[in-house]
């Protein structure tokens, strides 16, 4: 080999080393892309798959929960107050005594009630002794006629006054009996407004009691709205200090008459589960479902808000894609938002995503075991493994 052709020969390897090392670093390249597309792992219940809901709609619903069976117990005399026997919140029995009033006037009146009318039984008893006595001596020719009528006049002026004095002595019986307020059915007491030693005049309130299980919701809906309403429409509540979040109602009367003033209708609702609200005087609002359609909901904390764009994360072919999506009116008994485009039924979205997720994020199911030990709920990010 000539010295002229070792410069080519050379070429030719320095040729050949370039092209493979280019292609060594062409295909690293494509796997350091591949790492670069994150892998998000999600359980069940990171998922949410749209279908159709009813979504309810109607005017708009205000008042307070009250009692149906309520009683205002108040003076029937005038007495001082000398026992309390029952507070706020206790639950009492229909016959329980609340509330004991002086009864040293009334006692004195019952005793000369009780002595008149004793008198009197006696005073009419010996008349009618005397007029069967004169009735028989008569028929035996022993005594006038005019002796009979007058034994006759004296028992009927004696009966007279002995049903005169059995009056008065029932009167100041039933004094006596007011003097003791007793409970007029089985419930609680919701209001106290006496104490020991007040001087209770008659009509002044004394207790309030009620019945917690005859609650019902006592509502306003505006006049605007009178032509909506019927008997029997569902009705979904939310009472402020409720236990449960929402509870549903039925209309059971509606007024024929608005308030001159505010110009509302008072709708009375049964509420389908009494123990729902137990407590008198609770407010509420909701709204009356006239309207009922079928319709793809989706929460408020399953959906991103972009300026004036919304969006949903949606799962198509194993890959996580920002869907934009156009929503419509809330629907109030759900707390849900209907999506008038952008989503349909089947779709799957990503439940509480976060701000930190990729698109054409790897989507795979995250293993049971590994599902149970994270079970409380966390928003979704894309923190996950990368695909090795």
């Amino acid at each position: 080999m000539t010295m002229r052709h070792i410069p080519f020969a050379m070429a030719v390897l320095v040729a050949a080393l370039l092209s493979l090392s280019g292609c060594q670093k062409g295909s690293a390249e494509k796997k350091d892309a591949s790492k670069d597309v994150p892998t998000l792992q999600l359980a069940a219940e990171d998922r949410v798959v749209m279908g159709e809901a009813e979504h309810g709609s109607g005017p708009l619903i205000t008042g307070a929960v009250q009692p149906e069976k309520r009683a205002d117990l108040r003076a029937e005399l005038s007495a001082v107050v000398l026992h309390v026997l029952k507070e706020n919140g206790e639950t009492v029995r229909r016959g329980d005594l609340l509330v004991q009033l002086d009864t040293t006037s009334i006692r004195d009146s019952l005793s000369s009630a009780e002595e008149a009318a004793r008198s009197a039984r006696e005073n009419f008893e010996q008349a009618e002794r005397q007029y069967q006595r004169q009735k028989t001596l008569q028929a035996q020719g022993m005594v006038s006629l005019q002796a009979l009528e007058d034994a006759a006049n004296r028992r009927t002026t004696t009966q007279s006054d002995k049903a005169a004095a059995e009056a008065r002595l029932v009167a100041a019986r039933q004094q006596m009996a007011r003097t003791e307020v007793r409970a007029p059915f089985d419930g609680v007491v919701s209001e106290r407004r006496v104490s020991p030693g007040d001087t209770a005049q008659t009509g002044k309130e004394l207790l309030k009691v009620i019945d917690p299980s005859s609650m019902r919701f006592e509502g306003f809906v505006s006049a605007d709205r009178r032509a909506d309403l019927k008997l029997g429409q569902d009705v979904d509540l939310r009472i402020n200090g409720a236990n449960q979040e929402r509870i549903e109602g039925r209309i059971r009367r509606i007024d024929v008459s608005a308030n001159p003033i505010s110009r509302q209708i008072a709708v009375l609702v049964e509420l389908n589960d009494k123990r729902a609200a137990s407590v008198s005087g609770l407010y509420g609002e909701g709204y009356v479902r006239t309207v009922k359609s079928a319709a793809l909901m989706l929460d408020d904390g399953d959906m991103q808000r972009d300026g004036d764009q919304v969006y949903a994360w949606i799962v198509q072919g194993g890959k996580l894609h920002r869907q934009p999506i156009t929503l419509g009116e809330r629907d109030e008994r759900r707390g849900e938002f209907v999506v008038t485009a952008g989503l349909k039924v089947g779709d799957v979205v990503l439940r509480n995503p976060s701000r930190t997720l990729v698109e054409g994020s790897i989507v795979t199911n995250k293993p049971a075991a590994a599902a149970a030990a994270a079970s409380s709920s966390k928003p979704a990010t894309a923190a996950a493994s990368n695909a090795s």
